[in-house]
Formats: structure tokens, sequence, C-alpha cells
């Protein structure tokens, strides 16, 4: 059982997991790609046909749209960072947070606002994520 002996063991599975996470990256790259493709493919349509409904939750959609694209470019760079120093980076992971946050908050749908308990969680995770990052 030279398998189980410890050094190799851990050594079989960090190769496992550098694999795993050469995958993930590849793949989500390929996601982000394709949806970048998307976004500017159905914005240009609708530019040049004059729908845009921007002032209608059309920006809104588009904000909620490139912060989503944001917040994967970040995972990716998570990925990437965790690759290259084998480390996770609680620096990237908070950013990553702050921005889905902000997300949440900028395209915080009609109504919503009328959920006290909502707002309040929001507030706090507002105030409380910026400090932690620094």
């Amino acid at each position: 059982m030279d398998l189980f002996n410890d050094k190799r063991f851990l050594s079989t599975i960090h190769g496992y997991e550098r694999q795993l996470a050469k995958l993930l990256a590849l793949l989500l790259a390929v996601v982000i790609g394709f949806v970048v493709f998307e976004l500017v493919f159905e914005s240009s349509i609708k530019i040049s046909k004059f729908q845009t409904d921007l002032f209608n939750g059309g920006l809104i959609k588009l904000l909620d749209r490139l912060l989503l694209i944001f917040i994967a470019l970040e995972v990716l760079q998570n990925v990437t960072a965790y690759l290259r120093d084998q480390v996770v980076q609680i620096e990237l992971v908070l950013l990553t947070a702050m921005t889905a946050v902000a997300r949440k908050v900028i395209v915080l749908p009609p109504g919503m606002e009328n959920k006290p308990q909502l707002m309040a969680g929001f507030g706090v995770m507002v105030v409380w994520l910026p400090p932690i990052g620094w």
C-alpha cells in the first residue's frame, strides 16, 4: 500500500486538485467569453434597431449582466491566483463578495425596499464587508 504513504498520497491529491482547478478555470473562461459575446451581440442588435428600453428597466438589466460578468472574472482571478500561488487570497475573495453585494444593492427589484429585514441585511453587509477587505 505504497499509494497511501503520506507524501505520495498528498502529492496525488494535490495534483488532482490542481488539474480540477485548471479544468474549472478553462470552463469558466469559455463561459465568460460566450456571455460577453452574447451581451455585445444582443446589445448591438437592440441599439441598431433602436429598441433599447434603458429607462424602462433595460439599464438595470444591463448593469446586472455587467456586474455578473465582473463577478465571474473575479472568480476566475481567484482560481488562477490559487493555481499560481497555491493559496486562496482572502483579499480577492472579499473583493468578489463586495462586488456581489454591490450588484444586489444596485439591481434591487422594485418593491423590495418594503422588506425591512432585507434592507437591514444589505446595510449590514455594505458596512461590514469593506473594513474586512482593507
